[in-house]
């Protein structure tokens, strides 16, 4: 464990020790006064009725399996949306750009007319990559950023249609009432 971590662990303790004084100054300087309505187990200022193992209603787990079932779906949609459009033509011309920029320190444009140079089938040249490799470590090949562009159409339609069938699922458990407390 590093320096790095410095700040984090400050910040525990100064949250560990804001909680602990809070409740210290609460007990030193707050009223001691006592009753038999504060001593009650039951919050809120209601007294309490009945037995306290009662059953739910089943609407409760009905309404909490379908709010799961969409919390799930969007926690899938997000990674596809960042994948779907990811800034690879950016990281593509990124890597063009440092390329050229790496090219210069090896000699310009000898290296450039090699037959590893960058073509526009492949924007980043063999040779380049290892002198980045050397220098800066690997490279990331910006052609294998998210989806492939010949399937992201096909993703896209894909996710649509999870979309339309739980869209249909959530009007169907609308049309039959389950979001109305009866």
């Amino acid at each position: 464990m590093g320096i790095e971590f410095t700040p984090v662990f400050l910040l525990i303790l100064v949250a560990i020790s804001l909680a602990l004084v809070t409740v210290a100054l609460s007990l030193l300087l707050g009223p001691k006064r006592t009753n038999r309505v504060k001593e009650m187990p039951y919050e809120s200022g209601m007294d309490p009725v009945g037995d306290a193992r009662q059953r739910f209603d089943v609407r409760f787990h009905v309404v909490a399996i379908i709010f799961l079932l969409f919390d799930v779906e969007l926690l899938f949609l997000y990674p596809w949306a960042v994948a779907q459009w990811s800034v690879k033509d950016q990281a593509a011309s990124a890597s063009v750009t440092s390329a050229s920029a790496t090219l210069e320190p090896l000699g310009g444009t000898a290296l450039a007319s090699s037959p590893d140079a960058a073509t526009p089938e492949r924007p980043v040249a063999t040779a380049v990559e290892r002198a980045q490799t050397k220098a800066t470590g690997p490279v990331v090949d910006p052609n294998t950023v998210g989806i492939p562009p010949e399937l992201r159409w096909l993703v896209f339609l894909l996710v649509v249609v999870v979309v339309v069938v739980l869209t249909a699922a959530d009007a169907y458990a609308w049309r039959k009432g389950v979001f109305e407390w009866r």
